[in-house]
């Protein structure tokens, strides 16, 4: 079984979200592995005292027995256009180190930046991040989220998103749309639709 993997946003030199990193870390360990054991993540990461105040990825890569721990200086990414690409096998519930299926979809972007990915006429989310759709009034993300992130749950928990089923042609009823994803907030990275 493939490695799993949690990306914490680190900035000014504090762990974001890590609640809802925790839950996720601690639970993708008792489904797929057993573990019944609980561990803090706030705990167990030690940050260097000399990675400064900038903004980094911490990248904590696990399996049943072994947690790895690293941190990356992180550049937020130019997306400004995205490639419906259909694919109805594609299962990404944990957060799996192997990506063999996103890069195989990734090969099809074309001149586009990312993929939004489509399964069974649904649309999912992008190769590296969960979606939101603007209205007009509020943000909308799939409820078929192929992973269902930290930051799209905590959005939810906070109010700030909506879920709802979208279809693909359900796309053109949106002004525009936001990835996010650990290290990506609401409204950062906008596609105008």
């Amino acid at each position: 079984m493939s490695q799993l993997f949690e990306a914490i946003k680190l900035y000014k030199g504090k762990l974001e979200n890590i609640e809802y990193h925790n839950e996720r870390f601690n639970r993708s360990r008792k489904q797929l592995f057993g573990c019944k054991d609980l561990i803090d993540l706030n705990e167990t990461i030690k940050i260097p005292k000399n990675i400064g105040k900038g903004l980094f990825k911490c990248r904590v890569v696990y399996d049943k027995k072994t947690i790895e721990i690293n941190f990356l200086p992180y550049v937020k990414p130019k997306i400004k256009s995205l490639k419906l690409i259909e694919c109805n096998d594609i299962a990404y519930k944990y957060k799996y180190l192997d990506r063999t299926k996103i890069d195989e979809l990734l090969k099809h972007k074309g001149e586009c930046d990312d993929v939004l990915i489509i399964k069974n006429g649904l649309v999912t989310d992008t190769s590296i991040a969960n979606i939101c759709f603007y209205d007009g009034q509020k943000w909308i993300t799939p409820i078929t989220a192929l992973l269902k992130g930290t930051k799209r749950q905590k959005l939810l928990d906070e109010g700030k998103i909506f879920e709802a089923e979208i279809t693909q042609k359900d796309l053109k009823k949106f002004k525009k749309a936001s990835l996010i994803n650990a290290m990506i907030e609401l409204g950062e990275i906008q596609i105008f639709l």
